[in-house]
């Protein structure tokens, strides 16, 4: 309602400028046809004023429009007539099809070609001659023109939103990916981050706990030697990711990326790091097949045991700390297990990222994971991380 009363302003322009065009002509004397049943020129001022203010309505009540636009070029065709009347009638047929409803859209084009066709075919077989059809092309000019122009314009600009709509979808859709990459680069670089210096500085936390509580001069010098290799070890680490990030290459792993082969060296480095701990650290590979793995599982399941070994640093109870590689078909299983219970001494506190950061590495992956206490079969409660990743090419999704 609200819309009707307030028209837009190019609808008051054309409706001002076709008004004052019409009495411009009215007062020159220029009409366009004689001899009707109302002769009186100011009687065709009438249709033109209708036509002149429905056309304020031209968009926001087109149809409406349009049927009292028919109603006034009839009417107008009873009196002297007026040109105005008839071009201000043509524009509101062009509006009722481009602002109209899509049924209006697709209906009046139709109907003002069998009108056109219709008053054609009626006026030859009136007057039977040729000249006639004058009369046929200027009902098509004045109705079938204005309404097939409004059905090429407004398939235009369908077009143009459709298009439009399409960009800003595309555009929405790639700032999408653009946010989903930045943040699973940014879960992988934690993840690297954590994996690289957690085991250290855990070492570190611990092993500098122990010196500052034991007054003995040679345990501090012992202890001292294993949190100044384990720094030495944790900067190098560090300068590698930092390099990474300054190379800004998102899908290469940090350089000497560790492979299965490394394990025995880092559950003896775990076992030195551990060892004023009462824990003692011990490797079992029994893969019966030694093909080539991945390297994103290669990577995945170094990390798996990395992680396990600062966990029971942290928090296992003195006993063995057992790490065990097996394969057998598909499945790559890393398995670490330890001693599940509190003990004495100096821990360092855990925030569960690195339990995050091994299921995430597994779920890329395509494999499984479990970690939690179980009974060992003999009675006893071990915490035990257990793993299985697949080792066929197709299958690996890092």
């Amino acid at each position: 309602m609200f819309s009707f009363l307030r028209p837009h302003r190019h609808d008051v322009l054309i409706a001002v400028i076709g008004l004052l065009g019409g009495l411009l002509l009215w007062a020159l004397g220029l009409h366009t046809q004689g001899g009707r049943p109302f002769s009186a020129p100011w009687v065709s001022l009438l249709p033109l004023a209708v036509v002149s203010a429905f056309a304020l309505v031209r968009r926001t009540a087109p149809q409406t429009g349009l049927i009292v636009g028919t109603l006034a070029v009839i009417a107008d065709q009873f009196t002297v007539g007026n040109m105005v009347t008839v071009v201000l009638f043509t524009d509101l047929m062009y509006a009722a099809v481009l602002y109209g409803t899509p049924a209006a859209a697709r209906r009046i084009p139709v109907t003002t070609f069998l009108i056109t066709v219709a008053v054609t075919i009626g006026f030859l077989a009136w007057f039977r001659n040729p000249e006639a059809l004058l009369v046929g092309i200027l009902t098509g000019v004045v109705s079938f023109g204005p309404a097939i122009t409004g059905v090429s314009v407004r398939n235009h600009r369908d077009a143009a939103e459709a298009a439009q709509l399409r960009a800003e979808q595309t555009a929405l859709l790639a700032e999408m990916d653009r946010t989903q990459a930045v943040t699973a680069e940014r879960s992988r670089m934690a993840r690297e981050l954590h994996d690289l210096v957690a085991n250290h500085l855990s070492a570190i936390a611990i092993h500098s706990t122990a010196a500052l509580s034991i007054d003995d001069p040679a345990t501090s010098r012992e202890v001292l030697g294993v949190i100044r290799e384990n720094s030495v070890e944790g900067l190098a680490e560090m300068r590698r990711l930092i390099g990474l990030l300054r190379t800004g290459d998102a899908d290469a792993e940090p350089s000497a990326s560790p492979t299965l082969d490394a394990l025995d060296a880092l559950v003896e480095q775990a076992g030195t790091n551990a060892g004023t701990s009462g824990l003692t650290c011990t490797f079992e590979d029994v893969r019966e097949e030694r093909g080539p793995v991945p390297a994103p599982v290669e990577l995945a399941s170094y990390r798996i045991v990395q992680e396990s070994l600062t966990n029971a640093l942290k928090h296992a109870a003195p006993g063995p700390v057992a790490v065990r590689l097996g394969r057998a078909g598909p499945s790559l299983t890393v398995e670490v297990s330890s001693a599940f219970g509190d003990r004495s001494g100096p821990r360092a506190p855990g925030s569960g990222a690195g339990l995050v950061g091994m299921r995430e590495r597994v779920a890329l992956l395509g494999g499984t994971i479990e970690a939690g206490p179980v009974d060992d079969g003999s009675g006893t409660r071990i915490w035990r991380v257990r793993a299985e990743l697949p080792v066929d090419e197709g299958n690996v999704g890092e």
